[in-house]
């Protein structure tokens, strides 16, 4: 830049000199001899500064040519990560009108940018909810990060629970530029938080439901537990010689997880069609009624690892199956007109590695007391502990 402004000095000196030649040649009667070389070495000077001035504009434009499309591949890179942010994002100017959205903002807000682009996203709040939404918004000239809880609109009807951070974006001079506003779907928290505060609270409500069918295996979740809504899940781990071990069943309202085991080799199975609720290890430290109800479920998972310790324990395989099917009664069982049905059906393989036997030795005597009448199935091979014999009328 300096040199154009002495290049620009140069050429305006020799237009000046040029300018004087011209002059005095018009006064002279006859022009001068030395006048014409004086007047072809200015006008050299003027091409010369004029050529050097061209190239050194010619530099720039390259410069800023190059700086031109380096900022356009870094404004794609920051438009690629804005639409990548995996909470929707809202871009606004200092007043809230809608400048841009991306793909979560679309998908949250179920709306397209030309459907919301130029208006306000007061808009999108409840009726009920605008009044505090505006005494947030009217900070922002004070504070450069405000947060703020409200109900939006999902278009076209439907409404959700929202946390909005607002973060401002200034220019260089201290003027808002625009204002980003992160909005998060709070409606499962808001749920899980009014449960709480519900005189009686079953932890199983208000959440999202996982469902697996009969015989498959459940997938474990780290930092979180599964807490059976309905169905009946078995626990087992693997022996030294391979061989499959039931260390538990786990009925309606108790929990599993690998956070409540120290085996290496742990898995769960659905024993029937099962409806599980997951709950997050940080919400239970946070709610002291939710670690009052996972402490009851614990218990029963306690005193239930308890009698199978004791069932091992016991020497004749015949007590064992005894204290097992009273044990299942118990765990799973569900009254029927002839006593007690197990609601799942356990392979005579399940019931062997709890008594610590072979499955020849528990079909034998799974045989033996249904002829005793003391077992009996349903149709569906549920196994029915006859508490009370059904008397059959005589001809």
């Amino acid at each position: 830049m300096d040199n154009i402004s002495s290049l620009s000095r140069r050429a305006k000196s020799a237009c000046e000199r040029l300018s004087e030649l011209y002059r005095i040649a018009n006064a002279a009667p006859s022009p001068s001899p030395d006048l014409l070389p004086s007047a072809l070495k200015e006008l050299g000077i003027v091409s010369e500064a004029l050529q050097i001035a061209i190239d050194e504009l010619d530099q720039q434009q390259q410069q800023i040519s190059q700086l031109q499309n380096e900022l356009q591949a870094e404004r794609q890179r920051y438009q690629s990560l804005f639409e990548f942010i995996p909470d929707a994002c809202v871009i606004t100017n200092a007043i809230g009108s809608i400048e841009g959205l991306n793909s979560a903002g679309m998908q949250l807000l179920n709306a397209q940018p030309q459907d919301i682009m130029g208006k306000s996203l007061a808009s999108l709040v409840v009726s009920e909810d605008l009044p505090l939404f505006q005494a947030k918004l009217a900070q922002i000239g004070q504070l450069e990060r405000v947060e703020v809880s409200v109900r939006l609109y999902r278009r076209p009807t439907t409404f959700f629970n929202a946390a909005l951070t607002i973060q401002v974006i200034r220019t260089p001079e201290g003027e808002i530029a625009y204002l980003q506003w992160l909005i998060r779907d709070i409606t499962e928290r808001k749920r899980a938080e009014a449960a709480l505060d519900a005189p009686e609270y079953d932890p199983r409500l208000d959440r999202s439901l996982f469902q697996y069918s009969k015989g498959e295996m459940i997938k474990f979740e780290p930092q979180s537990l599964w807490m059976v809504v309905e169905g009946v899940v078995k626990l087992t781990t693997i022996s030294e010689r391979g061989e499959e071990m039931l260390v538990g069943l786990v009925g309606d309202s108790m929990v599993f997880g690998p956070s409540l085991t120290a085996l290496h080799t742990y898995q769960a199975i659905a024993l029937s069609d099962v409806k599980l609720a997951l709950i997050p290890i940080s919400e239970i430290a946070q709610s002291p009624k939710l670690a009052q109800a996972i402490l009851s479920s614990l218990k029963q998972r306690l005193q239930q690892t308890e009698s199978l310790l004791a069932i091992y324990g016991q020497i004749r395989v015949e007590e064992r199956l005894h204290s097992l099917l009273m044990l299942l009664k118990q765990a799973i069982g569900q009254p029927v007109e002839q006593g007690t049905r197990l609601r799942a059906r356990l392979t005579h393989q399940d019931f062997a590695s709890a008594c610590c036997t072979t499955r020849v030795t528990v079909t034998r005597l799974l045989g033996k007391l249904q002829e005793q009448g003391k077992i009996t199935q349903d149709a569906h091979n549920h196994y029915i502990i006859i508490t009370r014999r059904i008397p059959t009328s005589s001809a």
